[in-house]
């Protein structure tokens, strides 16, 4: 435990390693890959999840920690670690998870597909009409775009692009002279194909297509041995934001990306060993870079794998949402439901389609004369930026701050910030130095009493394809308070106000550190003097030092303090006299958990904030983040009771303990509480009873 405590304000302190800390989190993904109880394709897709996010660890946070050490930095971070030593601890836990995650492949999912008659064949093992099959399929579609690329002093190693998946290949003329030669498994094929067969679904992958032909690619040579590989490289941009032209300058970033150093270099656990050496001279990497894996390189495809028509009967049922969510049942003018009350949408389980239509009936509402909106993460063909584009062309004046450096997605946010600005939008890249990660849309309508302004603000983005499979929260009023710092909030944004005094908003990184610390604070206080004091959080990530030092003080002032943390948590619960009052939750389910909700008992009168900032050093420090209060009673009462019926939660829930590991809930003698599931059902039903109160108000009409 003394590795785990860190010196703060001349204090020492528990804290977790954050790196550490996220790898815990994708072995709890991994559980759920393993978890008998989970539908087969389910478990299928949970493998894959684990495989993209450490997929982008890798490119991220591992990359930067060898940066650091390259940069010859020693000293120790908030945790206590130097990069050497954070390295090889995430070196040593990366390896034992990759292994874990083809145990998991090899042992725990195909032999339950293949009890469902699911197999993923090699090519020995084909018959006859199979084999024929991919033979001509091999002819007419992967043999044109294979481009086999041989090694040697007039031709040197290719430059492959990061994360693609290739094949290494040792070669041996008739002079007993070696040759090396290297390919891509073409990215624009699919990478498993379904195969004729009776009874049962064969599959064969790409590559083993490609190996079962590579003696005809190479017919002057005899082909001695071959081993797939797949590179990772560093992908973490160095952008100059001092640069005149931002997105020229993110877009130069971007290139530099897919050719960054390898940091990781997969490869088949029965490579040759003069194959192996090849390798790690080409690529320059080193024994603790190299990952041995027992089976098919990239198991991000098992995310489509999982998805194969005609197995729908082996993943979860759908949760399906709810249309329209029951705060705008009966209503077909959006503008008048808002007006006559605050509303809430708490999705997948309720529409997005109320978020949709409302930006959509701006854009086309002739009273509206403006719309402003944050776009963070859209969709690759989002209907929102469709609206936006809309709303120009008819005349409306759109301001819309699209974040250049949303990671991963800069390409995208920068073709659709291309396309807004075609069609006459105003468009904004951000504050320099900071992110815009705040979710907020503005509607101005000219009104029979005047301006009006209406607001959707929100805990996730504005993305059409995530709003399926994340749990995210969204409140519109038409308040003149949160109206008018809506319109300062995006002055700011856009121009060079100074940040306001804000009526209702808490916006970092001017104020939302204090304001969370206030609260914090304010509930030691009740404590000590004897009020009600309580704490109930729900976030992604709990990172920042300073909230962790408060959480123990609160603890120690006798505060129930429950966080439910769905990733990272530095923060360690459950030592004596330090955080006994602290209990820490993660729940990891058939949808990711998304949504941001801050609880405080606040002296008997609770305060309910909702938002799109977690707990770490860049949300409330190096951000742009919008948290809000929900003050409809109808509305806190519905957060309340959603917030508590995640803390019960026994089926996607695991515990964190002193030691950092997680458990499960032992279910013996609880109520079997799923809240996803349940949620789902109260939403159904909550759409019910409106559907009933409104049929018997048009009885009661009638008579």
């Amino acid at each position: 435990m003394d590795d785990n405590y860190v010196k703060g304000k001349g204090k020492k302190f528990p804290y977790n390693n954050r790196q550490l800390s996220w790898m815990d989190f994708n072995s709890r993904v991994m559980e759920e890959a393993f978890e008998k109880e989970n539908p087969v394709m389910e478990r299928v897709n949970f493998l894959s999840i684990t495989a993209s996010n450490l997929d982008e660890f890798m490119m991220v946070r591992v990359a930067g920690v060898i940066d650091q050490m390259e940069h010859g930095m020693k000293t120790s971070d908030i945790s206590g670690l130097t990069p050497k030593q954070q390295y090889a601890r995430l070196s040593a836990k990366i390896h034992e998870f990759s292994q874990h995650q083809y145990s998991c492949l090899n042992r725990s999912i195909l032999p339950v597909l293949k009890k469902h008659g699911i197999y993923l064949k090699k090519a020995d093992e084909l018959n006859e009409a199979q084999k024929k099959y991919i033979d001509k399929y091999f002819d007419k579609v992967i043999f044109p775009v294979l481009t086999p690329m041989a090694v040697d002093p007039s031709r040197p190693f290719p430059l492959l692009l990061n994360k693609s998946l290739n094949l290494a290949i040792r070669l041996m003329n008739d002079d007993k002279e070696t040759f090396f030669a290297v390919m891509q498994v073409p990215s624009v094929l699919p990478r498993f194909i379904e195969l004729p067969a009776k009874g049962e679904r064969d599959f064969i992958l790409l590559e083993r297509i490609i190996i079962s032909r590579l003696d005809e690619l190479f017919e002057l040579f005899r082909i001695k041995a071959y081993c797939p590989f797949r590179i990772t490289r560093d992908s973490d941009l160095d952008i100059d934001e001092d640069t005149d032209n931002l997105m020229n300058e993110i877009e130069k970033s971007i290139k530099q990306r897919r050719r960054g150093k390898p940091i990781r270099l997969e490869i088949s656990d029965k490579c040759d060993k003069s194959l192996r050496k090849f390798l790690i001279q080409m690529l320059d990497v080193d024994e603790s870079e190299i990952y041995e894996c027992h089976g098919p390189l990239d198991l991000t495809f098992l995310s489509k794998f999982a998805k194969i028509s005609g197995s729908e009967k082996l993943s979860f049922s759908p949760i399906k949402p709810i249309s329209p969510p029951s705060d705008f049942y009966g209503y077909d003018d959006i503008f008048q439901a808002i007006r006559e009350r605050d509303r809430f949408v708490h999705h997948p389980y309720e529409s997005f389609d109320c978020v949709l239509k409302f930006v959509q009936d701006a854009a086309k509402d002739e009273k509206v004369l403006a719309i402003k909106q944050t776009l963070y993460r859209v969709s690759g063909n989002s209907p929102i930026v469709a609206a936006l584009i809309k709303a120009a062309e008819n005349g409306k004046q759109v301001t819309v701050l699209v974040e250049l450096k949303a990671r991963f997605d800069e390409e995208n946010n920068i073709h659709w910030a291309k396309k807004l600005e075609k069609a006459g939008c105003h468009v904004v890249y951000g504050l320099s130095g900071l992110k815009t990660h705040c979710k907020i849309c503005l509607v101005v309508r000219n009104e029979e009493d005047g301006i009006r302004r209406y607001l959707h603000m929100g805990t996730g983005n504005y993305n059409d394809s995530t709003a399926r499979f994340y749990t995210d929260m969204g409140l519109f009023t038409c308040k003149e308070e949160y109206g008018e710092d809506a319109s300062s909030l995006f002055n700011v944004l856009t121009g060079y106000s100074l940040p306001p005094q804000y009526n209702k908003f808490i916006v970092a990184p001017h104020g939302m550190r204090k304001f969370f610390e206030d609260k914090i604070r304010r509930e030691i206080e009740n404590a000590k003097k004897g009020l009600p004091s309580g704490i109930t959080v729900k976030i992604n990530s709990l990172v920042d030092p300073s909230i962790i030092q408060l959480l123990y003080e609160a603890s120690k002032a006798n505060v129930s303090v429950r966080l439910i943390v769905r990733g990272i948590c530095c923060l360690i619960p459950g030592i004596e006299k330090v955080s006994d009052n602290i209990e820490v939750h993660s729940i990891v389910g058939q949808l990711l958990e998304h949504s941001r909700m801050f609880r405080f008992e606040n002296g008997g009168e609770p305060e309910m904030f909702l938002g799109s900032a977690d707990w770490m050093q860049r949300n409330l420090d190096r951000r742009v983040e919008l948290v809000f209060p929900v003050e409809d009673e109808q509305i806190h009462k519905r957060c309340d009771d959603i917030i508590e019926l995640m803390w019960n939660d026994v089926i996607n829930t695991r515990i964190q303990t002193s030691d950092t590991s997680y458990l499960m809930i032992d279910r013996r003698g609880k109520k079997h509480l799923n809240c996803q599931t349940e949620f789902a059902k109260l939403a159904a039903l909550s759409l019910k009873e409106k559907a009933q109160q409104q049929n018997e108000v048009k009885s009661n009409q009638s008579e």
